[in-house]
């Protein structure tokens, strides 16, 4: 009861922000085609858990062995599996709510950002908690409280990043050891504002990108939070991921494809669309590219992690041009409940 209640009024909370929020308009992008990459799914790719229930997948990690972590709103919640795809372990029982974000840093340290609890949560490799930001079930704006927090990065030197992003809508700096550096940040539409602050990764020069979700954006900050420019017309930012080239990929969840970005933000490929087969996303949120570079993708609304493997380029456009976000919207009911006393309804 506790738990569904926590949700409920998570769920209320984030209605509120909605209504309560300034009205800014985003002027929409004519996408034009852009080429497909050579990406092919890979069908039922992970072992089944044991005592596994469906549900909701949210962020996927690698750690240095190019073992991959998922992060789901289900059981196992943190779950550990092997290159092959063979489940090893379930990590952290009963330390989550509701799980959004995941990454793993350079020692294989597993960093979790829930937006049930207000935490993030720093874990060993055996699981333990070493560092907690944030008071559990606990949501404020405060240089140690957050407010359904979207995603962490890990900088060289040990900063750490939060886009504190539901309830709030500004990044927040620390150090190594969870001390309050800075913050920035509001929400609105201008540079170094944000709707939906929703993911966060920092390039080898320590340049913060942050995927402003709502503002179909992603801002590029120094370190101290300085805007530096933005790259617009990309679609919507739900999960970053940098490779070694410093290209971004993303999952661009309202659009429900993923996209490769250059140093310039230029898009130089794409592939997949919105849909329930195998190869298409309904909201495709996290995403994790190996050294292989294999992708993996949490797809939230059909409940899964999809596995993809470059395969030779056609060298032709893809199929695929946005033009409507698709699975969002909900439009009120008309249904019988809304024509008749609900009151006269109940048993």
């Amino acid at each position: 009861m506790i738990r569904l209640y926590s949700h409920r009024i998570l769920a209320l909370m984030l209605l509120l922000y909605v209504a309560a929020a300034p009205t800014v308009t985003v002027q929409a992008t004519e996408f034009q085609p852009v080429a497909e990459l050579g990406y092919r799914v890979v069908s039922d790719y992970f072992e089944i858990a044991p005592g596994a229930v469906a549900g909701e997948s949210s962020a996927v990690a690698l750690d240095s062995k190019g073992h991959v972590f998922l992060f789901q709103r289900t059981k196992p919640m943190l779950a550990e599996y092997d290159t092959d795809g063979k489940f090893l372990r379930s990590i952290g029982e009963s330390l989550f709510q509701h799980p959004h974000g995941l990454r793993i840093d350079a020692n294989d340290n597993l960093w979790t950002t829930d937006d049930g609890n207000h935490l993030v949560l720093k874990l060993d490799t055996t699981g333990r908690v070493l560092l907690v930001l944030g008071h559990k079930n606990q949501a404020a704006e405060a240089d140690w409280l957050f407010n359904a927090p979207a995603d962490v990065a890990i900088g060289k030197d040990g900063a750490i990043y939060v886009a504190d992003g539901y309830g709030n809508s500004r990044v927040v700096k620390f150090d190594r050891d969870g001390n309050f550096i800075k913050a920035w940040g509001k929400y609105g539409t201008g540079p170094g504002e944000f709707d939906l602050p929703h993911t966060v990764v920092v390039d080898r020069e320590g340049r913060v990108y942050v995927g402003d979700r709502e503002n179909q954006r992603i801002q590029i900050f120094d370190a101290d939070g300085n805007f530096l420019k933005q790259w617009t017309g990309i679609g919507y930012p739900y999960g970053l991921f940098i490779t070694p080239d410093q290209h971004i990929w993303m999952a661009d969840g309202g659009y429900d494809r993923i996209i490769e970005l250059d140093t310039n933000g230029k898009i130089l490929g794409a592939f997949g669309q919105p849909g329930h087969a195998p190869g298409q996303f309904a909201w495709a949120h996290f995403l994790a590219v190996a050294p292989d570079h294999k992708i993996y993708v949490a797809d939230v609304l059909n409940w899964r992690f999809q596995v993809f493997t470059p395969v030779p380029s056609t060298g032709k456009l893809a199929s695929y041009v946005p033009s409507k976000r698709m699975f969002w919207g909900w439009p009120p009911s008309n249904g019988w409940l809304s024509h008749h006393d609900y009151q006269s309804t109940k048993k």
